[in-house]
């Protein structure tokens, strides 16, 4: 299973850190909005990633909590009918948050570097070090580490929790999917 170190922090503006990783960037920019959709996981968290309508993921993860660097493993499922997806697993499940953002992706090395803009929340940088099969954690860690000190961004603004545990509650369940939780009641 794929695993990666990741780090999330509050900054002041995408527009202001985005010249600063384009210069030690090997890849990018490219510019993805996402729609994301949580459902009720008590394994971890599953969510499904919408980029438009015939293109989507279904994502399964497990992270630690904590600000700074942590271990996450994930599996991702491609999918070309996300709506149908997102209204079947709603119904089974019950969707527990949705989280829109703008991303500027990034790639440093084995680094996925993300600029996100999220609704309602402000402007965010997220680092995702992928570990290779067997590769200690202090390995990712230290790689992460030193990107934050080249983008010079200090341990203050590091934050412990995902978006969708920040959003508020009536802001990220949007009112097609609390439709469909309503339907769901109403045949229990």
């Amino acid at each position: 299973m794929p695993k990666n170190i990741e780090i999330k922090a509050r900054i002041e503006s995408v527009e202001s850190l985005a010249p600063l990783v384009a210069r030690i960037a090997d890849e990018g920019p490219r510019e993805i909005f996402q729609d994301d959709t949580f459902f009720a996981c008590h394994a971890g968290r599953l969510k499904l990633r919408t980029f438009s309508e015939h293109d989507g993921q279904l994502l399964f993860y497990q992270r630690l909590v904590g600000a700074g660097p942590k271990e996450s493993f994930y599996v991702i499922s491609p999918t070309s009918s996300p709506e149908t997806l997102r209204q079947a697993l709603s119904l089974a499940y019950g969707v527990v948050g949705r989280v829109r953002k703008h991303r500027t992706l990034f790639m440093v090395g084995r680094t996925r570097v993300h600029l996100d803009k999220v609704e309602g929340l402000g402007d965010f940088l997220e680092l995702e070090v992928v570990l290779a099969e067997g590769e200690p954690l202090t390995a990712g860690i230290a790689v992460a580490n030193e990107l934050l000190g080249k983008l010079a961004i200090t341990q203050s603004p590091l934050i412990d929790k995902a978006y969708v545990d920040m959003v508020p509650l009536n802001m990220s369940v949007s009112s097609a999917t609390s439709t469909l939780s309503m339907e769901k009641t109403q045949w229990l």
